[in-house]
């Protein structure tokens, strides 16, 4: 399960980080800290989300 969450995790977060720096850029946002802060936060946010997903795909089997 552990290994799943990883590769999820690397999915999930990547798109998660790029919807929140899209999301930083449409609102006027063009520094680099708040851009870096969207990321991060969007990489963090992420890690719930895994979790939900990995138990769900394997509540499924």
């Amino acid at each position: 399960m552990l290994q799943l969450g990883f590769i999820l995790h690397l999915f999930i977060g990547s798109t998660l980080a790029g919807v929140a720096v899209i999301s930083a850029l449409v609102m006027g946002h063009d520094t680099m800290t708040p851009i870096l802060i969207a990321a991060a936060l969007g990489f963090l946010i992420a890690i719930p989300v895994t979790i939900l997903v990995t138990k769900m795909l394997y509540e499924n089997r």
